[in-house]
């Protein structure tokens, strides 16, 4: 294995609120290595994007921060000057936010925002070239007409082409690293598949790596090479996309699968995952997946199950995933 592009150690994430204090992640690491692309997957509030956010330091200042390592490059993003960190994002790192109408500026052209992103890691700033460049990206991602359409204003743009903007600002500067939060999120079948394909496209042009953060299996089983699945702030497994939708080795994991309608199988109705996710600001003792999970016993309510390697890239934090890999 090649050193990894990016590494996080040990992160966790604490809010202070009126509740209590939210331990919104918890302990988790992960490596991306070069031209990978890793999708990290989880119901709501599992801490997906917070890990994410933590990568560029773009979570509130409330958020209470600790890590090991949070590493690009082999650079700690943790020690950087603002400055420093600011010549990373949007350039070797390219980021495509969940919402891109909150993300754009609603009082900027589009191609002034994706000129701006170009503008802003060039040694000597040339305004017209930055233009043009503009114009280049909105027509490789697919934007109509991009000469004109860079002269238009973001709510002039519908939710797929605003979505087609921030991809290109994100490839604007050929980033080693592209981190794409919820990237289909609120859109139309066909406008998924087209954003989609487009991400594949940006990422095999790039040669990027891809931090990919969804809850729809459908979208990894199509991009990914291996998933991160996180549950109440911390990672519950990992593996390689083939072997874990063919043999889940977490009992969540596993149910998010169940919860999928499949083609294969003449099924009456979906199988959903019982109860809801923990209140983070008080999890249970245990096992944070013990109050839902069909193979709970006492030892998941009083002893938390360490993340372990229990194969060749592939790691799992439940006591009896051995039994999941007989019952697959």
């Amino acid at each position: 294995m090649t050193e990894p592009l990016l590494q996080i150690k040990g992160l966790s994430v604490d809010f202070r609120t009126d509740d209590g204090v939210v331990h919104a992640v918890t302990d988790v690491s992960l490596a991306v290595q070069p031209g990978e692309i890793v999708a990290i997957v989880g119901e709501s509030g599992s801490g997906k994007t917070v890990t994410a956010m933590s990568v560029l330091r773009l979570l509130p200042k409330a958020a209470e921060v600790s890590a090991d390592a949070i590493a690009f490059r082999g650079t700690d993003l943790r020690t950087l000057s603002a400055a420093r960190l600011r010549a990373i994002r949007g350039g070797p790192v390219g980021m495509i936010f969940q919402d891109p109408m909150t993300a754009l500026n609603p009082v900027m052209t589009i191609g002034g925002q994706v000129a701006e992103a170009v503008l802003l890691h060039q040694r000597r700033p040339d305004r017209k070239a930055a233009w043009r460049r503009a114009v280049e990206l909105l027509g490789l991602v697919g934007v109509p007409d991009p000469a004109e359409r860079v002269k238009q204003y973001p709510h002039e743009f519908s939710g797929g082409m605003r979505q087609r903007a921030m991809i290109a600002m994100a490839i604007a500067n050929d980033p080693d690293l592209i981190i794409a939060d919820e990237p289909t999120t609120a859109l139309d079948v066909t406008i998924q598949a087209q954003v989609l394909a487009l991400l594949r496209k940006a990422q095999a042009e790039t040669g990027a790596a891809t931090i990919l953060i969804t809850h729809d299996l459908g979208v990894v089983a199509e991009l990914a090479d291996r998933v991160v699945v996180m549950y109440a702030g911390r990672v519950v497994e990992s593996a390689g996309v083939r072997e874990l939708f063919a043999v889940p080795r977490h009992p969540y994991t596993k149910g998010l699968l169940a919860s999928l309608p499949r083609m294969d199988l003449d099924v009456d109705q979906l199988d959903p995952i019982p109860g809801n996710p923990p209140n983070m600001a008080a999890p249970p003792a245990g096992c944070p997946f013990h109050p839902r999970c069909p193979l709970a016993r006492d030892r998941c309510r009083t002893e938390l199950p360490p993340l372990l390697e229990i194969g060749v890239g592939r790691s799992s934090a439940c006591h009896f995933h051995d039994e999941l890999a007989v019952t697959a």
